[in-house]
């Protein structure tokens, strides 16, 4: 069997999130976290197992988002960096790094302590990149965030 070959990226790149209709967010590769997250406010459970949220679109100005709504793929206790315990919601949706197409699952949080909207975790890099440390950007220079499209509103119905 021919194995896949790695992606080299740094630790830090910028992706997109085409389903959801915005490009260029940055993210953080994390190999010591184990689940991505996605930088969040004003989350709404709604009927139906679905959730609304506003993508902070950057760190900077919080009020740059996209507002979506997704299916919830779970609920669960997580333990954040600083110890604490928070039940997140889950979500999934298809990220575009370094060119290749992956389905990502996302924990929905405020990250607006840290550097960048969105960390990619081991589950969303195995199989497919390969991080280098020393590096940033290697998949194409850092722009600002932007939506694709001018609807305020993503949902899987739209899709």
């Amino acid at each position: 069997m021919k194995s896949k070959k790695l992606e080299v990226i740094g630790w830090k790149e910028t992706v997109d999130l085409p389903e959801w209709g915005i490009e260029s967010i940055l993210a953080k590769s994390d190999t010591g976290a184990g689940r991505s997250a996605l930088d969040v406010k004003n989350i709404v459970e709604l009927p139906g197992q679905r959730v609304q949220f506003e993508i902070v679109l950057d760190r900077k100005d919080r009020s740059r988002t996209r507002t979506v709504v997704a299916a919830i793929d779970h609920q669960r206790h997580v333990r954040s960096s600083n110890g604490q315990e928070h039940e997140r919601y889950f979500v999934r949706t298809q990220v575009v790094i370094h060119g290749r197409a992956k389905e990502v699952e996302f924990s929905l949080v405020c990250r607006a302590s840290m550097v960048c909207r969105l960390l990619l975790g081991r589950k969303a890099l195995a199989g497919d990149f390969l991080v280098d440390s020393s590096l940033k950007h290697v998949s194409r220079p850092r722009q600002q965030a932007r939506m694709i499209e001018s609807e305020t509103s993503f949902s899987e119905d739209n899709l």
